[in-house]
């Protein structure tokens, strides 16, 4: 039966759920805002799809046609590159769609066959935002297959690092996963082999007793030599270069463990300690995966081609022709549309340009280009198509350069985490009380004595509940980090961001939200002049004209007749009998007595100057407090590409003008971070754009800040969604309760240690006792982090 959704507001668009304008459309007696969402609808009609409606109240997203050009997918050396597979008959591809967003768009995505027979298998991993088609490439072109995801509002975003997205992939350790595997396997089988041996054995059962060990002895072969060769390897590598870490205790148990359970089945005088060792072996390596496991829905290692696009329009003979990005070369004349990058170093030869480069220099401000200039890589063109002649092939311009200049290559110190301190002088001690012990009873004249409390102490004090420690309390602080939008690339940059005391921040789309935008009316104007203004901005694609008719938020009313725009300059059209422009000076033909700074939008109604909108900056929610908070631990300062026409309202927020720096180069930035740190400051730098990326790299803690987690970032240690900007110090608090977690475990850990050693010393450690000692630390360290660091979350308002 079909299931349709009753909205009890009809104030809102049937499929996206946004306002209705005055004139909505209608649709089997249904309100939509737009033709895009009224396109997306009769489409999922037509096949029998409004089911997606049923999941969701409003499950859509706003769907206003941006006439894309998928052309270059026709070219089959561009399809190549972006297909996971193909053959004579089908292909397989996986698409990143940023729109997937709940469960409507899962079951949508996953009968695209209804839509398309063509389209034979669809799964969506939420996660990631990625959908992976099956389809017939006989009967659907890869083309028509992205267009039909963009008429029913789930466009791809293809970049050219998809490409290359095989050398870019990170793959799960399956290796380490099948070692968990066997260890985990044998480690039962060998309890269970135990219990006799340890609940007693009835006299008819004792022939078994020897069975049972050397089937032990057969578990423990496997799980030494191939789920724990790792620790042997990595003690070796690192007594070679002089290092003690946990590893050299971790094999010196492991290798006494698996001797004497050998000489004691070989000579039946014990059981062995074959299920401590499995089971030793087995939460060591979960502890490993736990450790190692990063977020792979998101990519640390960006480069420029995850902000370039897949291909260029080049013009030949008068006639448009799509080719790959990495063919474009020194001579070619490109067309560039509204929107699009300019992906290398050009020549403006026709059209208006008026181009936004913050993504390279930060600066917010487009840049106005005239004919015969020349436009740099990585700018985006806001206005009118344009036509470019290239003057450097992509691998040399200008922004390809910049990013791969060897100052921004800087390979940071590896930090020396509590765990990796602590292990050195764990290892002296343990070595220190094994010798010892045995020394003792060696001259008292007891051998037997000697050889047993020196291979339990090794045992016993194997540091186990310590390996673990650390990668359970890290990877619980990593799981509610992610829970609140903050992703690390991995656990060592939480005791990384414990240590920091110095924050430098960029501000244009760091501490400046790109998506709200303000303005403030210098001169006089009627509700029903600025309702004229909303009617005719409406009709204009400019940034600006849409930041303007979002914050004057009143809905259409009016129709516009005699529309015009130039692109860059201004708007005009007659309304309701009045003649409206909105614009710059020169367009609303306004003389000013001195240049206003900022972006202006002056207004002209019927001869008259009214005035001008004056576009102001809008600040992340809470960074006021957020700057209170952090200033009392740390120092804080500001490094921006921008001008300075924002200095003095952001003197209220930093407060020391000389630790405000503005107009700095992406080298500049660089330097500042490396002069501080020969202070002797631990620094982390919050940035966003490609003229962050040197900083980034060079701070002690990079952190990107970006309002999609799945847009371009440079290279970082971690990615803060925009949302979540005003969490950043319940974020380091956490952090610093995670190093006492760790503290605490250690402490724990040690406990048990020295309980067990007071058996060990005096050559009294059993088997079951181990069996249980071992057990019982792992579990309370494995608990005790996870349940203590969540705890600290709640009292930091992180859950």
């Amino acid at each position: 039966m079909l299931q349709t959704k009753a909205l009890q507001l009809d104030t809102i668009c049937f499929h996206c759920g946004e306002a209705l304008p005055a004139t909505p459309l209608l649709n089997d007696d249904k309100k939509f805002c737009c033709a895009g969402c009224v396109g997306v609808y009769s489409i999922l009609h037509e096949h029998n799809l409004t089911d997606y409606y049923a999941y969701n109240d409003v499950p859509g997203q706003t769907h206003k046609p941006k006439g894309l050009n998928f052309d270059y997918l026709n070219e089959p050396e561009i399809a190549a590159g972006l297909v996971d597979y193909q053959d004579d008959k089908i292909t397989i591809i996986t698409l990143y769609i940023p729109a997937i967003h709940c469960s409507s768009c899962i079951w949508l995505l996953e009968t695209l066959h209804k839509i398309n027979p063509a389209i034979t298998e669809s799964r969506v991993d939420f996660l990631k935002k990625q959908v992976y088609i099956t389809f017939d490439n006989q009967e659907l072109s890869l083309k028509h297959l992205v267009e039909t995801l963009v008429n029913i509002g789930y466009e791809p975003l293809i970049s050219l690092q998809d490409v290359v997205k095989s050398q870019q992939t990170q793959t799960t350790d399956r290796s380490l996963i099948t070692k968990i595997a066997v260890a985990g396997f044998c480690f039962g089988n060998t309890m269970l082999l135990y219990f006799p041996e340890y609940f007693g054995l009835s006299s008819f059962e004792q022939d078994f007793k020897t069975f049972f060990g050397w089937l032990n002895l057969a578990f423990a072969f496997p799980v030494v030599f191939y789920s724990g060769r790792d620790y042997f390897t990595g003690a070796w590598l690192n007594l070679k270069n002089g290092v003690l870490n946990l590893d050299f205790p971790l094999a010196l148990g492991i290798a006494v463990m698996f001797i004497r359970s050998i000489v004691e089945v070989a000579t039946n005088s014990g059981p062995g300690w074959v299920d401590t060792l499995c089971g030793l072996i087995f939460f060591l390596l979960v502890g490993k995966w736990m450790q190692q496991r990063t977020y792979h829905h998101l990519s640390f290692e960006r480069d420029y081609r995850s902000y370039f696009p897949v291909a260029v329009t080049i013009l030949e003979d008068g006639l448009e022709r799509p080719i790959p990005l990495d063919q474009l070369r020194k001579g070619h004349r490109i067309l560039i549309r509204s929107n699009e990058i300019i992906p290398a170093d050009a020549i403006l030869l026709k059209g208006d340009a008026k181009v936004d480069f913050s993504f390279v220099t930060g600066e917010s401000k487009p840049v106005q280009k005239v004919l015969g200039e020349i436009v740099y890589a990585g700018g985006r063109q806001l206005g009118a198509a344009i036509e470019l002649e290239v003057v450097k092939a992509v691998s040399q311009s200008h922004l390809t350069k910049l990013w791969n200049n060897e100052t921004f290559r800087i390979e940071k110190d590896t930090i020396m985490t509590f765990s990796a301190t602590a292990s050195k002088y764990f290892s002296i001690v343990l070595l220190a009380i094994a010798f010892g012990s045995g020394l003792y009873w060696m001259f008292h004249g007891d051998a037997t004595k000697a050889i047993a409390s020196f291979s339990a102490v090794l045992i016993i004090a194997c540091p186990c509940a310590l390996a673990l420690a650390s990668p359970f309390t890290l990877a619980a602080v990593l799981s509610i980090f992610d829970k609140n939008k903050f992703y690390l690339k991995n656990t060592a940059v939480i005791e990384q961001l414990a240590r920091i005391d110095t924050f430098v921040f960029d501000k244009t789309g760091t501490i400046s939200n790109p998506e709200r935008a303000g303005f403030t009316f210098q001169g006089n104007i009627t509700a029903e002049q600025a309702q004229l203004v909303s009617d005719l901005a409406r009709n204009s694609g400019h940034p600006l004209s849409r930041e303007l008719v979002k914050w004057l938020n009143l809905p259409q009313h009016y129709t516009v007749n005699n529309y015009r725009e130039m692109v860059g300059r201004g708007l005009s059209g007659r309304i309701m009998q009045h003649e409206v422009k909105i614009g710059n000076a020169a367009f609303t033909g306004i003389t000013l007595e001195k240049p206003i700074p900022g972006s202006t939008v002056h207004v002209v109604i019927d001869q008259q100057y009214l005035g001008y909108y004056l576009f102001t900056q809008q600040w992340r929610d809470g960074l006021k407090a957020l700057t209170v908070s952090l200033r009392k631990g740390a120092n804080l300062h500001l490094l921006s590409g921008d001008q300075d026409h924002d200095r003095m309202e952001l003197m209220t927020i930093f407060t020391d003008g000389n630790q405000m720096q503005f107009k700095q180069s992406p080298q500049q930035k660089l330097d500042y971070i490396k002069a501080l740190q020969e202070q002797g400051q631990k620094v982390l730098m919050f940035g966003d754009g490609l003229n962050d990326a040197g900083a980034l790299k060079q701070s002690d803690l990079g952190i990107a800040v970006t309002d999609n987690i799945n847009n371009f970032t440079p290279g970082c240690e971690a990615i803060l969604d925009g949302a979540s900007f005003s969490k950043v110090p319940a974020f380091i608090q956490q952090a610093k309760d995670a190093v006492k977690v760790i503290h605490m475990s250690f402490a724990i850990s040690l406990i048990y240690n020295i309980v067990g050693l007071s058996f060990a010393v005096q050559g009294l450690l059993s088997p079951l006792m181990a069996a249980i000692l071992m057990p019982a630390s792992t579990a309370t360290i494995i608990s005790f982090t996870s349940i203590t660091a969540r705890l600290y979350a709640r009292k930091n308002k992180l859950l």
